[in-house]
């Protein structure tokens, strides 16, 4: 599912994102959704969320 819709995102849901330290390499990081932290409906490249464990990234991917 696509990660730039804030309606496809859930707290408890597994995700891919990439943390601002990986941005420009592109790798991903899966985790679980804590916390959703854009307000705004959409957002081009990607929610941004906080994972458990505290890790803040955008979501690329939604895998469940």
């Amino acid at each position: 599912m696509d990660g730039t819709i804030r309606n496809n995102i859930r707290q408890g849901k597994k995700v891919k994102v990439v943390q601002k330290q990986d941005q420009r390499s592109g790798a991903l990081t899966e985790g679980v959704v804590l916390k959703i932290l854009t307000n705004s409906a959409t957002h081009p490249h990607g929610i941004k969320v906080m994972l458990e464990g505290g890790l803040v990234g955008r979501v690329k991917e939604v895998l469940d």
